[in-house]
């Protein structure tokens, strides 16, 4: 007989795909000025995230696998405060396609959250960035962290596009799993152990986040702009929204949707 489940398991996953779904909705619904400035805490979690990448990363001797492994881990951060302290991230909104399948909300409902929440996201990476040049972190280490930054950029901004537009997908794939897992959770630190292996995962895989470039690229260019391409980094950050948009929208909202809400029959204001 099977035991019923009590008040600290985590939800099933059918239960996941409807509070998801539930989540959309209230997503899509929220107020412009609450959604922006919850996307500019986002763009600035993800930021600080990123920034502690870089210096974790900095000097490290432990060979490429184990360093990637601690920045990656890192890198969680900046979900992490996405999650449990709340905010709007462009890249983990991509869910709210299920609630559109479903006819609940209007696309338009969908592309506003997403353009609000990238905007925003943007202005929170930039104002973060402002915030670390003025603060002087890329001279730590005697500008070994400085260094670091502007690899990392000009590496991303070197990729070809269809190598960016490959890891754009995986890497929301793997985004949009860590806040599913963390919609299934009950508690902070079941939220906090659902975002950190799918997170650090992508990030030790090399993938390519497009909000935590917005921070990346941008902060390669201040420190040394003449090993940074701008174009390069331009096509970058375009071609890295599309894969994530694929990632999240299709490989994790679309196949939940299919497994778990397609037969739900539920009134909508409809989808155009």
């Amino acid at each position: 007989m099977d035991r019923e489940p009590t008040s600290i398991d985590a939800y099933p996953p059918h239960e996941i795909a409807r509070r998801v779904e539930r989540l959309g909705v209230a997503k899509a619904r929220s107020d412009a000025l609450s959604l922006l400035v919850l996307a500019v805490l986002a763009g600035a979690f993800i930021s600080l995230g990123a920034l502690f990448f870089t210096v974790v990363v900095t000097g490290s001797e432990l060979g490429f696998g184990p360093t990637r492994l601690i920045g990656g881990v890192s890198f969680a951060l900046g979900l992490i405060l996405v999650v449990v302290a709340g905010a709007e991230l462009f890249t983990g909104n991509n869910l709210i396609a299920m609630a559109w399948a479903s006819g609940l909300i209007r696309f338009r409902d969908v592309v506003r959250n997403w353009l609000l929440a990238y905007v925003g996201n943007v202005i929170g990476c930039l104002g973060t960035l402002l915030l670390v040049v003025c603060s002087g972190t890329a001279g730590l280490d005697d500008g070994a962290v400085g260094d670091t930054a502007a690899r990392i950029a000009r590496a991303k901004a070197e990729l070809p596009l269809v190598e960016v537009f490959a890891r754009g997908i995986l890497c929301n794939a793997l985004v949009c799993m860590a806040v599913w897992l963390a919609n299934g959770a009950r508690s902070v630190t079941d939220k906090i152990l659902a975002v950190l292996f799918p997170v650090t995962a992508f990030v030790v895989a090399g993938f390519e986040h497009s909000i935590a470039n917005w921070f990346f690229l941008p902060y390669g260019i201040v420190v040394d702009a003449q090993a940074v391409s701008i174009a390069g980094a331009v096509r970058n950050l375009a071609v890295a929204t599309a894969g994530n948009v694929v990632g999240g929208t299709l490989l994790v909202a679309g196949v939940y949707w299919v497994a778990y809400l397609r037969g739900d029959h539920r009134g909508g204001d409809g989808r155009a």
